[in-house]
């Protein structure tokens, strides 16, 4: 019993065990005899980690506290949140994802789903889950990983991330999560190629064979699970989309490449028309990108057009989408069901065969607001940007493409070619900016700063459903948060109050719940509801 307890991450406090704990739990003499505060514990591992040259070895170091005693690493994480967030997660993951397979220690309570052993699924589950109450599932098929695309088993570990700031950001119980990974294969040849990689080595599968993996998969783990929150991570573009839609009406799931993106988008968006004193109504959307997570995301803004008052002809008619081809028709055979609603009609221009380029649809639409997710790094240039702002007063822009290689613009040069007119997200943290002696701070469109309240929020209220009107309420609580009233202020809040308004943001979601009589159980107090959920990092 002794081992066990020191070998489990959730019961384990290493040198805090007290004298009295260490004589009930038989550890006499398998600890230094000096018994450390949670506080001494934490100074101490903070000391360690500072002496780690890069991200990708301070990731690691990290993820071996985390493996030991997860109070420690959660106490440690949420004292640094600024500073953990861009090692934990986007942009270092993409470093550990790339070399998972190589560097492979442990494998962090993670449950691999092998599309060749279907009959393994519902045993799989169990042992991942060990007895706990699993709350949360984050699982992935790791086709769409970040920028980096197809990363087969070696892309569990978006989901082992994705959990870990779910519980440093909203205090949700580690206890109650699991990673889950979907191996179908992988089309990526470095990894089929590579003889230690520990993934399927077949192609990826497709068709009916994948839709029965993937349903078998839902249904045991809502079976097993019946109080579970189910998010979809880095599913690839021809499963994304058809997978939230398939199960989205069913059980509470949530998609982040469709709607987290697009929730912290939207609030940005928000925040941003806070600042200006604009109305949604006067704006005139561009996404350069029309991917999952471009087309997702101008599906959550047009909705918001819709729920306030508009229909959804007219709310269309505010966007445009752009991809490789340029800007996309509605005679084009090749658009996918989630870019059909916003494709143009040629009629509309006087020269529609010019519009293949990012710059002639800027020329031509005038646009208001420009949303990257193109992973064409630089293709916001300076004549793009400075005729968009001959047209409006402060242009909004978000190059939201990640890691940082793939942005379509630095804020820097966004706000030196505005002359500090341009209100700006980065989809990558970035460093204030200071044109003509005002600071600009810039906020960050990262997921991570609306997707751990909501899932607060919806574990809280045990809701019934996620839908539309509490992602609204998710989206309106953050942007209502912005400081109007300061010279510079970023359009979205900072990343060191990501546990203060994920509180927020929760509260809403739950109040949400409750007027939608969509809890599975009455609840009478948002608030209390959300306190009485969250978890703390203490012994």
């Amino acid at each position: 019993m002794s081992l066990s307890i020191l070998n489990n991450p959730f019961k384990n406090k290493g040198t805090a065990f007290t004298q009295e704990e260490r004589h009930e739990l038989g550890l006499e003499g398998l600890l230094p005899p000096y018994v450390q505060s949670l506080d001494e514990q934490v100074a101490q591992t903070f000391a360690q980690y500072q002496t780690k040259p890069t991200n990708l070895a301070k990731r690691q170091f990290l993820m071996e506290i985390f493996d030991e005693n997860r109070v420690l690493f959660y106490k440690l994480f949420s004292e640094h949140v600024a500073d953990f967030m861009p090692v934990v997660y986007d942009p270092t993951i993409a470093d550990t994802i790339e070399n998972y397979s190589r560097l492979f220690v442990d494998p962090q309570d993670a449950v691999f789903l092998s599309i060749d052993r279907p009959e393994d699924v519902t045993q799989a589950l169990k042992n991942g889950a060990d007895g706990r109450d699993i709350r949360l599932i984050v699982v992935t098929d790791a086709e769409g990983i970040l920028g980096i695309g197809d990363w087969g088993t070696d892309g569990v570990d978006i989901a082992v991330g994705k959990l870990m700031v779910y519980t440093a950001a909203a205090g949700i119980d580690p206890a109650q999560v699991l990673p889950v990974v979907l191996d179908v294969g992988t089309n990526n040849q470095r990894l089929l190629d590579s003889p230690l990689y520990l993934g399927n080595r077949h192609q990826r599968v497709t068709g009916d064979r994948y839709n029965q993996f993937v349903d078998q998969f839902v249904t045991t783990a809502e079976e097993l699970f019946p109080d579970l929150y189910l998010h979809f991570e880095d599913f690839g573009r021809d499963h994304a989309a058809e997978l939230l839609n398939r199960y989205q009406d069913r059980y509470t799931v949530f998609n982040d490449d469709i709607q987290g993106t697009g929730i912290i988008t939207l609030a940005a968006v928000l925040g941003a028309l806070n600042i200006s004193k604009q109305s949604l109504a006067d704006q005139r959307y561009v996404c350069f990108g029309a991917g999952t997570a471009g087309a997702g995301i101008a599906k959550r803004v047009c909705d918001e057009y819709v729920q306030q008052g508009m229909s959804p002809e007219e709310a269309r008619a505010h966007f445009y989408m752009v991809d490789k081809q340029g800007l996309l028709f509605a005679d084009d055979p090749t658009l996918t069901p989630e870019q059909k609603p916003f494709a143009r009609s040629r009629d509309e221009f006087d020269d529609p065969d010019s519009l293949t380029n990012l710059a002639a649809i800027v020329s031509a639409v005038h646009p208001t607001i420009l949303v990257g997710t193109s992973t064409q790094p630089g293709t916001f240039t300076e004549a793009i940007v400075k005729d968009m702002a001959a047209h409006t007063d402060r242009p909004i822009i978000m190059p939201l493409s990640n890691p940082t290689k793939l942005a379509e613009a630095t804020a820097e040069d966004l706000l030196n070619w505005t002359n500090g007119r341009a209100l700006v997200a980065t989809g990558i943290p970035a460093k204030d900016v200071t044109v003509n002696s005002t600071t600009y701070q810039i906020g960050q469109a990262n997921n991570a700063l609306v997707y751990p309240g909501l899932g607060l929020g919806v574990i809280a209220a045990n809701a019934t459903r996620l839908n539309d009107d509490m992602i609204s309420a998710a989206a309106h609580s953050l942007g209502g948060l912005v400081d109007t009233s300061k010279p510079g202020a970023a359009i979205l809040p900072p990343v060191t109050q990501l546990s203060q308004f994920s509180t927020t943001i929760a509260e809403a979601v739950v109040q949400s719940a409750i007027d939608q009589k969509m809890t599975k159980e009455p609840i009478s107090n948002a608030k209390q509801a959300v306190a009485n959920t969250k978890w703390s990092p203490e012994y």
